[in-house]
């Protein structure tokens, strides 16, 4: 059978994807996720764990969500249960552009706690995106058991993650201001302050708390 010459067209940004300047992989996604095909899944997604460059793996991504979800979601979800740090943490950051609830499943106790900060981070952002609805604040009781972990980036991920989930963050997210450890108090405190006031700032939201936890309260 003859090879078309849009599929030559894609064998060629196929093999861009490997080529040591990262404009020369932008542009090989870009051609990719314009002309989908299913046969590109595998190594668009291959390319994600492996990407250097913050862009191109945007990219890498936005062709991803060009094709369908029934091609892209159960290679992911495998991404994130067995591959590695970087290839977890995309597989996960397209699993929430895709907003296929199908990999609700993948997002477990464990990995909303994995040790690996980016890979939580984007565990976080995936759930909140694809928690079924009537399981907000279940999934906000599992976010809420990380409060205090990490610097302002990932602390900061997580106080979006809980207040993305409206009034469900409320019970488990203050229930965790009165924790023995002031570290997670005051991330509690903040969290809830960012949620009545996003305009504020989070680090506004950080001294704030930091002000009502050395006083011994647990805010209001």
């Amino acid at each position: 059978m003859a090879t078309s010459e849009s599929d030559t067209q894609t064998v060629r940004a196929l093999a861009a994807l490997a080529h040591d300047d990262p404009s020369v992989r932008l542009r090989a996604a870009l051609a990719v996720g314009s002309a989908p095909d299913p046969g590109s899944v595998r190594p668009l997604a291959e390319r994600c764990a492996v990407e250097p460059e913050f862009p191109v793996r945007e990219m890498l991504t936005w062709a991803l969500t060009r094709h369908a979800p029934s091609a892209t979601v159960p290679l992911l979800v495998d991404a994130v249960r067995g591959g590695r740090g970087q290839a977890r943490s995309q597989a996960l950051h397209t699993l929430s552009k895709i907003r296929d609830r199908r990999a609700w499943p993948v997002v477990t106790p464990a990995l909303l706690a994995d040790p690996d900060d980016e890979v939580a981070r984007s565990a976080w952002r995936a759930a909140v995106v694809l928690v079924p609805e009537g399981e907000e604040q279940a999934l906000a009781v599992g976010l809420a058991t990380q409060l205090g972990r990490g610097g302002r980036e990932t602390q900061l991920s997580l106080s979006r993650a809980l207040v993305a989930l409206g009034e469900a963050m409320l019970p488990a997210v203050d229930a965790t201001t009165r924790h023995p450890d002031p570290g997670v108090r005051t991330h509690a405190l903040a969290t809830e302050r960012l949620r009545r006031d996003p305009d504020a700032g989070f680090e506004l939201a950080i001294e704030e708390a930091k002000r009502v936890t050395a006083l011994g309260g647990a805010g209001q």
